[in-house]
């Protein structure tokens, strides 16, 4: 029988990877203020096998993290623990990207530092969440971003870039997703400015890549990727008109400044997924570039996506969770453990790193 897809290498002009499955971005939510504690060098160094690693979701400002106990890269001590979770990785032979986010809207002050949420209108998200005492409150009315501050907000985001670089990441991907700030400019139900960031689709996007211009200055566009998350419905954004073109022209502009890599964060529901293989063929006809997929993949889907060829790496959460070996259970087609759902967000070591090897599970 032929080698897997998911175990070959993937070799191209500016990366090169020992296999084509990638661990997913997760907020695993064990940071203490925005610092990665020990457990964290130890989380990934278990999982270092994967072709790439990308990071927790990493906050680019006090108050750019929309869950309790997000890490942040805004701090020299934040940026110093990275390192050691950088170092660990590389030690193991791995490869691992930052992923860099502002949360905008999604959150509450009591868990940013006690700042008001941002966004690119003073539109609330109908939606509570878990603050420091343990109580679900909604999450509360935002701030609309003055047009003279955003440029403060786009260097956020390149001086998070700087920082990752300093602690030693291989890169950066720019979370443009799942309805954090960059995809609140992107979502005209998020966006009702009347200025030169809203409105057309030039200038919904305009935020988005007014970001990776800087963030490409500060690290070359050969280590800078994204995460898009197109025709997701998730917190208040909903599917618009003019959705299709809008994704389409992100991605002609992407093409454009040639970045490494355009990662798509899928969702299924009820066995449909939310990204239709015809924009994946879109995607890559006019990306000629690196793409890679997340969620919802089982070992055998994931083999299937990659020999269609649309995609290029494959990248899973949930299974990464509870089997750090996944490369090593899918070479030997070695059973998967299931994974702990309460301990995602919570729990300290407990459902982080005390999932064995599929070699040191118990008999």
């Amino acid at each position: 029988m032929s080698q897997k897809k998911l175990l070959t290498p993937f070799i191209s002009e500016n990366i090169s990877l020992s296999n084509r499955i990638v661990m997913a971005p997760m907020n695993r939510r064990r940071a203490i203020k925005g610092i990665p504690p020990q457990a964290m060098v130890t989380y990934y160094q278990q999982r270092a096998t994967a072709g790439l690693l990308i990071s927790d979701n990493i906050a680019v400002s006090s108050n750019g993290g929309a869950y309790m106990n997000t890490p942040g890269i805004y701090t020299e001590e934040q940026k110093h623990a990275w390192k050691k979770v950088v170092e660990g990785v590389h030690a193991k032979g791995g490869k691992i990207f930052a992923q860099l986010v502002h949360a905008g809207r999604i959150g509450h002050p009591a868990i940013q530092n006690h700042e008001p949420l941002i966004s690119p209108s003073a539109i609330q998200v109908n939606e509570t969440i878990l603050i420091p005492d343990h109580s679900y409150q909604p999450m509360t009315m935002p701030v609309a971003i003055n047009i003279q501050d955003i440029p403060f907000w786009v260097r956020a985001f390149r001086q998070a870039t700087i920082n990752a670089l300093e602690a030693g990441f291989d890169g950066v991907e720019i979370h443009a997703a799942h309805g954090f700030l960059i995809d609140q400019f992107i979502n005209p139900y998020s966006n009702s400015r009347t200025d030169k960031y809203a409105g057309s689709i030039e200038n919904r996007t305009r935020f988005l890549l007014e970001v990776m211009q800087e963030v490409i200055a500060a690290a070359g566009k050969n280590k800078v990727g994204i995460r898009l998350s197109p025709f997701r419905e998730i917190y208040g954004l909903k599917s618009y008109p003019e959705e299709l073109p809008t994704h389409q022209y992100i991605l002609e502009e992407l093409q454009k400044a040639d970045i490494l890599y355009v990662h798509f964060s899928n969702a299924i529901t009820n066995g449909k997924s939310s990204i239709p293989i015809s924009f994946l063929n879109y995607a890559r006809q006019h990306f000629k570039n690196i793409i890679m997929i997340a969620g919802g993949f089982t070992v055998e889907t994931a083999e299937e996506i990659l020999q269609t060829q649309s995609v290029n790496l494959v990248a899973f959460g949930k299974l990464y969770i509870s089997n750090p070996d996944l490369v090593e259970r899918v070479k030997n087609d070695s059973p998967l453990a299931d994974w702990d759902e309460e301990t995602f967000y919570h729990g300290g070591d407990k459902g982080y790193i005390d999932y064995p090897d599929f070699a040191l599970r118990p008999a």
